[in-house]
């Protein structure tokens, strides 16, 4: 299929565009957006070139996004770079679970899965987070013997034992040996890759419409959330979380 000049350059437009600014908005790129929208051959080309950099081009909305793929670790977060990111300069491999653990934690408490929309809750307080977080882990600790623990592949022990071995400062410690200073990190972290608004004074947590459109038109489909359901032990099978549930660089 032969493809005009003027197709090719518009879809290496909009690629570059998405690759520095990992999103194109209608109403910041009128025409960038509305050639990939309403011209089909300029469409697969882009989502051609996504190919290639292994990358998902789609549009949310009048947003269209770049989203890496699990596997790539250039445009993304390989599991070192998030442990070096997330965790303590001394962390282990608990220490890493738990982070992702936190940031599943976030999600279900902010997205249930049901209804128009996914989204069940405008904004939490750092301390409602925190208590989730304290709950679901000595849930899956009472709830699931060690012995199944490892065969399952979600190591709700190891997590605790991380957890509980973070100090506590009332004194809100930016320190990541403390439990404050953890989810501190993890939610400036997320508020870096543009998936919520962290409020430090007020210690308020809302989401992004970039994350809201990505949990209402990709990751909550009954499917995948039921898969994060179960990683947070909630129903059935249960498994360890990893990098790839929570994508890459500014997914």
């Amino acid at each position: 299929m032969g493809y005009e000049a003027e197709e090719v350059r518009q879809s290496q437009e909009i690629f570059y565009y998405l690759l520095e600014h990992h999103e194109l908005q209608e109403d910041v790129e009128e025409l960038l957006y509305r050639a990939y929208a309403e011209q089909e051959v300029v469409q697969n080309l882009v989502k051609s070139q996504g190919d290639i950099a292994m990358c998902n081009i789609e549009r949310y909305g009048n947003v269209i996004y770049l989203i890496p793929k699990e596997e790539n670790h250039f445009l993304g977060f390989s599991k070192p770079q998030l442990k070096s990111v997330l965790c303590k300069s001394n962390a282990t491999d608990k220490d890493y679970y738990l982070s992702q653990f936190v940031i599943l934690t976030l999600l279900v408490e902010f997205f249930d899965g049901q209804g128009s929309s996914s989204k069940s809750r405008e904004y939490m307080r750092v301390g409602q987070l925190q208590n989730s977080i304290s709950q679901r882990l000595k849930e899956g600790v009472e709830n699931v013997p060690e012995e199944e623990q490892e065969q399952a592949g979600i190591a709700f022990s190891n997590m605790m034992e991380a957890y509980e071995a973070l100090r506590s400062d009332e004194k809100g410690s930016r320190a990541r040996t403390t439990k404050e200073g953890f989810l501190h990190n993890i939610l400036t972290f997320l508020q870096k890759q543009g998936l919520i608004e962290y409020v430090e004074q007020d210690e308020m947590i809302k989401t992004t419409k970039k994350l809201d459109s990505f949990m209402d038109w990709n990751l909550l489909n009954q499917n995948n959330y039921q898969r994060i359901r179960k990683v947070l032990g909630e129903a059935g099978e249960q498994r360890l979380p990893s990098a790839e549930d929570i994508g890459g660089r500014d997914e």
